[in-house]
């Protein structure tokens, strides 16, 4: 029920279909495709307790939920179509506690968006293209495409222009509001006329938006010029590696990593964003044998900011964009050859003390996530059992 889907098509249905959905339901889905795509959505079947949608119903949502516009809500009716203005589109599935019915099935796509101007928020910098036909075509030319900043200079090719736009310079400026961090910089098209000009400058606005689990990029020019509005979501990039010692300084490079029962594991986090103003923190660590299932089996190290073993550790970290702790290897991986790990970290403000960062240990109600905060999942792993002390067991 819910999730983030990432392929480029696939289907969608409610809970159970073609048998009744379930009672109470509230499900969203995140379907997110390549940069440079749009989502385009296909409801083939829907049978709900219609009522005017009030009680069970399907919302449609152009980007992330709660922040996007909407683009339907409906109960009932087939062959219904919905296209993304990004390359992001969510789709919330409620019930109530009455009346059950067989649910919907949908089926989505990707389709290219247009290709003139693209934008892609990577961990590190904004990544800008323009299309040197685009610039032709509107009487532009490619020499004449720069910053704010001059002395960051764009790469040209034959056919684009390129720019890498780090979020902390080049002129990039960073406003916070109540739900995001706003990246913000311009590229600048002047007219070639010398003496005098009839034709307007371009203005290409570009945006990286930080929301609750997403970054948004928005892109749109102004001035009366062209109408272009490019959006694009991508997500934060982090890694986990394991080090030899509490010095952190030798990475364990083996996979999978031979270790001894009650070895100690000593693992480092490590943010890729150019932002300093961010931090990270540990909020669940769960083993499992398996890495596509931490819900059958399981063990849990941490668990919403409260250690549930007693081996756990931090470990002090020089840098906000790192975060160090340690645990001991358990009994747990004597019975299976291999096992995993799954870490869910927040990255939030550095320095906004009402984030979940600052929290600690939640041990009864998890609060939502607050106002420019994301949950980032990486799974590590496999860990194996050393050969010699596993065969020293099974003789005992």
């Amino acid at each position: 029920c819910g999730g983030l889907i990432s392929n480029s098509s696939g289907m969608l249905q409610s809970p159970y279909y073609p048998g009744n959905y379930p009672n109470n339901a509230d499900c969203v889905w995140e379907i997110q495709v390549e940069n440079n795509f749009r989502v385009m959505l296909t409801f083939r079947d829907i049978e709900m307790q219609r009522s005017r949608c009030q009680y069970d119903y399907i919302e449609v949502y152009d980007g992330p939920p709660h922040s996007s516009p909407l683009l339907g809500r409906i109960c009932a009716g087939s062959f219904l179509t919905y296209t993304s203005s990004s390359n992001l589109m969510s789709v919330r599935f409620h019930s109530d506690s009455r009346y059950a019915f067989r649910g919907f099935r949908a089926r989505y796509s990707s389709i290219p968006a247009d290709h003139n101007i693209a934008l892609t928020c990577l961990p590190d910098y904004m990544h800008a293209v323009v299309s040197r036909d685009y610039l032709q075509s509107q009487g532009y030319s490619a020499e004449r495409v720069t910053l704010n900043d001059t002395g960051c200079e764009p790469t040209l090719t034959s056919r684009e222009v390129i720019f890498n736009i780090p979020y902390d310079s080049c002129g990039t400026t960073r406003e916070e509001s109540n739900d995001t961090i706003n990246y913000s910089n311009m590229i600048k098209v002047t007219s070639s006329e010398h003496i005098i000009k009839r034709k307007k400058n371009l203005q290409l606005h570009i945006s990286c938006k930080m929301l609750q689990n997403t970054w948004m990029q928005v892109l749109y020019v102004a001035d009366d010029t062209a109408d272009v509005d490019e959006n694009q979501f991508g997500r934060y990039a982090v890694n986990i590696t394991f080090y030899d010692s509490s010095s952190f300084v030798r990475p364990v490079r083996e996979s999978p990593y031979y270790i001894d029962l009650n070895q100690n594991l000593y693992l480092q986090a490590y943010l890729h964003s150019s932002d300093p103003n961010l931090m990270m923190f540990v909020d669940t660590c769960v083993a499992s044998p398996d890495p596509h299932d931490f819900n059958t089996l399981a063990y849990d190290i941490i668990k919403d900011g409260c250690v549930r073993d007693s081996s756990y550790a931090t470990y002090y970290s020089p840098y906000s964009h790192f975060a160090r702790f340690k645990f001991n290897a358990f009994e747990f991986i004597n019975r299976h050859t291999s096992v995993y790990l799954r870490c869910e970290l927040e990255v939030c403000r550095l320095g906004d003390y009402s984030s979940r960062c600052y929290q600690g240990c939640l041990n009864r109600f998890k609060r939502e996530a607050s106002p420019a905060q994301e949950k980032v999942d990486v799974v590590v792993g496999p860990l194996k059992l050393r050969e010699e002390d596993a065969q020293r067991r099974n003789t005992g």
